[in-house]
């Protein structure tokens, strides 16, 4: 089910009506939001809440024989079980083909030829986020980071909780985990700032859409396109990917503020990073600290810094999806975090990275975003051959557009929208309140925006981290 459908509008008035009827009794209304979650959920696919359910059973019995085990051997046999099966379950439906495939590819290269069965089984919706949340909370109390708590249905209820439960953000157990113990009562101001947010969202969904188009362009063509249209392409794209899921993850925050729970942002303006480090800071920040929190400083952290950056780069590239392109994309990124390192570490170098100077900064900014559109490029093209394909298009003048064709207008309005949702964003954060405290401006805005993107918008578009 997804939240820009008229299905989910319905769903989401009749669950707010039982909602409030259930406001005061506690016990009832945590297993409403289950039950909710679990419809939410099984729209989709209902035979795949078995594995929710399962994964939600496992790791809770799993935290409190951690907690309760007297050695500490014991302990990282039972957090290496719950890591083993959840990294086991994950590669198998997310990875096994990917990997049986390379073999085969592999094998060809010296010239044998193997016929390798796949699974070719379908991938459950938001395994890929709700396993790290639950591996989360396990290594947590192996840690000692968080005390296991008691309830099977407020940790199943956490893990399925329907706002974040197919495309994150990515919550830590100790983040959602106690709201479920305590379960929130909704306030006015966070309906209205959840509203907001869910305005916010969907300008950004529609926004998204729109841009696929020129970005197919591009990422679609059969040969080559004009040097304005591969960076118009290459831009929306970085603009869809964007609007869609930073679309997405403000009205997962938005719906769950409406009923009372609150969720951490996800984005922080990444698009005006100045540094490949400072991007990490601020994209998909649920993950990106999850991997520094749970891999990185697992391998060593700084210790090792060249081969555990690389390494959960890697990783992380990996964890969007079952392609070598997602593989390449990761190293890429792991590469420029490390030289950011390696040439911020340098004499010559350390005055342009901390110079405050506005050209320095602008500097810095021009060369971060130029450097995060070519890893966009190899996380959207079909294969490593495309991506270099579009790479070449990109950096030379072979072809350019014919007099009077719209590509100009086309590449303006693609920056526009770009630059829109980044200050759409700025405004949110940095004047959201003061808006929301001017009723008379606040509603008739929020209705006009809603509006348009009914008209503009294509409802029932899916989003893009859905297949992740």
């Amino acid at each position: 089910m997804l939240f820009n459908t008229p299905i989910f509008f319905v769903f989401f008035v009749v669950f707010l009506l039982i909602y409030g009827l259930l406001l005061v009794q506690k016990r009832p209304r945590l297993y409403f939001i289950l039950v909710a979650s679990f419809v939410f959920y099984g729209a989709w696919n209902y035979k795949f809440i078995p594995l929710l359910v399962g994964s939600s059973i496992i790791d809770y019995y799993l935290a409190l024989a951690i907690a309760a085990a007297s050695d500490q051997r014991r302990k990282k046999l039972l957090v290496t079980a719950s890591v083993v099966v959840n990294l086991g379950i994950l590669g198998l439906f997310k990875y096994a083909d990917f990997a049986l495939e390379s073999v085969a590819d592999f094998l060809l290269v010296f010239g044998m030829e193997a016929t390798v069965p796949t699974l070719s089984w379908v991938l459950p919706v938001g395994i890929s986020f709700y396993t790290f949340q639950s591996l989360s909370y396990t290594i947590d109390v192996y840690r000692g980071d968080m005390e296991p708590r008691r309830g099977l249905v407020h940790f199943t209820t956490a893990l399925a909780f329907f706002p974040q439960l197919v495309a994150g953000p990515i919550l830590r157990a100790r983040q959602i985990l106690p709201q479920f113990h305590t379960l929130p009562v909704p306030t006015w101001i966070g309906a209205r700032h959840g509203m907001l947010l869910v305005t916010s969202g969907l300008i950004k969904k529609t926004i998204a859409d729109l841009l696929a188009i020129p970005a197919a362009v591009l990422f679609e063509a059969d040969g080559p396109v004009s040097l304005i249209e591969a960076w118009t392409g290459t831009l929306a794209f970085a603009g869809q990917i964007y609007g869609d899921f930073a679309g997405y993850t403000d009205m997962a925050i938005g719906i769950a503020l409406m009923i009372g729970f609150k969720i951490p942002p996800n984005f922080n303006l990444p698009y005006f990073a100045v540094s490949p480090v400072d991007f990490w800071r601020r994209w998909h920040i649920s993950l990106s600290t999850w991997l520094r929190d749970y891999l990185y400083i697992s391998l060593g952290g700084k210790y090792q810094r060249v081969r555990n950056v690389m390494i959960t780069m890697l990783l992380g590239g990996l964890w969007h999806g079952a392609a070598w392109t997602f593989v390449a994309w990761g190293f890429f990124h792991g590469f420029i975090i490390v030289a950011t390192h390696y040439f911020g570490s340098m004499q010559a170098f350390s005055g342009f990275a901390n110079s405050t100077s506005r050209v320095v900064v602008l500097l810095k900014w021009a060369l971060t975003f130029y450097l995060v559109l070519i890893g966009w490029v190899l996380f959207r093209a079909h294969s490593i051959d495309d991506a270099w394909s579009i790479f070449l298009n990109l950096h030379t003048l072979a072809a350019l557009p014919e007099q009077g064709a719209v590509a100009g207008r086309v590449f303006i309005a693609t920056v526009v929208a770009v630059l829109w949702m980044h200050l759409q964003d700025w405004f949110v954060i940095r004047k959201g309140e003061a808006f929301e405290n001017r009723k008379w401006l606040f509603w008739p805005v929020l209705i006009f925006f809603q509006g348009l993107c009914l008209m503009t918008g294509e409802p029932s578009s899916e989003f893009i981290y859905f297949q992740f």
